[in-house]
Formats: C-alpha cells, sequence, structure tokens
C-alpha cells in the first residue's frame, strides 16, 4: 500500500485497526511512534547495485490501555512527515514488536489495516545458483505427438 492510499483510507475511516496475518489484533492502545522514510542502497549477491526506499510506520503498544489513535490525527502525523521529510508516494513499511522488530507490508480488507509478513529473497537468482523449480506434467497429459527434448521442461 502507498502512502496516497492510506491517506485516501483514513479520509472517510472511522478507527485505526491493525491485524496481523495470524488474525491477532494490534491491540488497541498502540501508538505511531514514527512516520519517515527509510533508504537502502545495497549490492546484491548477484552484484547489482539497488537502491529502495519506503515510507515506514513504526506501531508501538504500551501500557496505557485507554489510548486510541484516530483516523484523523494519524492523518495529520501522516500530512506533517510528508510536508517536512519531503516524503513522496512510496510503499509504506510498518515496523511491529514481535520476538524482534518484524517489517511488514501494509493491505487493507475493508475493516482492518493488515500487518503482511515480508519474507527474505534472493534478489539474483540466475547468478547465485539456485536451481530453477522445474514445471511437473503427468505423462498422461502429453498428446501422443509431443516429442520430449532435453531442456523442454516436458520430462
Amino acid at each position: 500500500m502507498k502512502l496516497s492510499e492510506i491517506k485516501k483510507i483514513l479520509s472517510t475511516a472511522e478507527g485505526v485497526n491493525f491485524k496481523l496475518e495470524n488474525g491477532n489484533s494490534v491491540p488497541e492502545h498502540f501508538h505511531v511512534t514514527e512516520v519517515g522514510i527509510v533508504t537502502k542502497d545495497f549490492i546484491d549477491c548477484g552484484g547489482k547495485l539497488r537502491h529502495e526506499k519506503v515510507a515506514n510506520f513504526q506501531l508501538w503498544d504500551a501500557n496505557d490501555y485507554e489510548h486510541r489513535l484516530k483516523a484523523g490525527k494519524l492523518l495529520k502525523i501522516i500530512s506533517l512527515s510528508e510536508k517536512v521529510l519531503g516524503m513522496e508516494d512510496s510503499e509504506i513499511e510498518v515496523e511491529y514488536q514481535a520476538e524482534t522488530i518484524g517489517k511488514y507490508s501494509l493491505g487493507y480488507d475493508g475493516e482492518n489495516f493488515l500487518l503482511i509478513s515480508k519474507k527474505t529473497a534472493c534478489l539474483a537468482t540466475d547468478k547465485c545458483g539456485i536451481p530453477v523449480d522445474k514445471k511437473k506434467i503427468k505423462l498422461s497429459n502429453l498428446t501422443s505427438g509431443s516429442t520430449c527434448v532435453p531442456g523442454g521442461d516436458c520430462c
């Protein structure tokens, strides 16, 4: 989800609720402790220079159980961050405490913002020797005129 998308949702939202993929809710007394820009410049395992920039939100829940963040308040925090930091319409990454700080993509199900787990991956699979998954085909699905050749993905 991009900043423009969350701003559109917040402009008409009643409340601000976050859920994890496992169905657990972020406690309703959470705070947004940071809104910012995170940039990452790196070289992948294939030697390619890469640059990533995301809008970053950090969620935190404390022992002030009566706290509730309203949609309008979060919208104001985002607007101020855009103005002061010169934020672009970037994808949002959310940090939230799990066993360690977890990083999540952000989705929306029409009622709740969804924290979608991010996974690591090789960005240069063509260069680091990871075998490509072969397409599985049932022999019974091959037509009688088919011919299998090496590298043809039919065997």
